[in-house]
């Protein structure tokens, strides 16, 4: 999957509000200077590699999560799947049932 700097730049910007932290923030918490996140998220510049894996650390979500856009809240879903893993096969299946209902169109 290719994904563009504008992409980029929307995904990075809604995890980071998802987080409550303003751009200003990440950055200076990153150890970057205080327009780094917003440098991004404005299009003028891309993170090396390395930024990158600093990113998705101060947001507590892997390099796919990132990218995964049909996920709206990477760790809170990551939190759900580990708790879903605890339960017994019929817990699962009422849980189950219950997000059929949520999603059914």
């Amino acid at each position: 999957m290719r994904v563009d700097e504008k992409e980029f730049a929307l995904r990075l910007s809604k995890l980071r509000q998802l987080r409550g932290v303003s751009a200003r923030d990440m950055s200076l918490s990153m150890g970057q200077n205080h327009g780094y996140i917003n440098n991004i998220e404005t299009g003028k510049v891309m993170p090396s590699l390395t930024g990158f894996f600093y990113i998705c650390e101060y947001l507590k979500i892997t390099p796919s999560e990132f990218f995964d856009t049909d996920s709206g809240d990477p760790e809170q879903i990551r939190e759900i799947v580990r708790d879903l893993k605890r339960l017994s096969p019929s817990q699962l299946a009422s849980v189950a049932e219950i997000v059929h209902g949520l999603t059914a169109k």
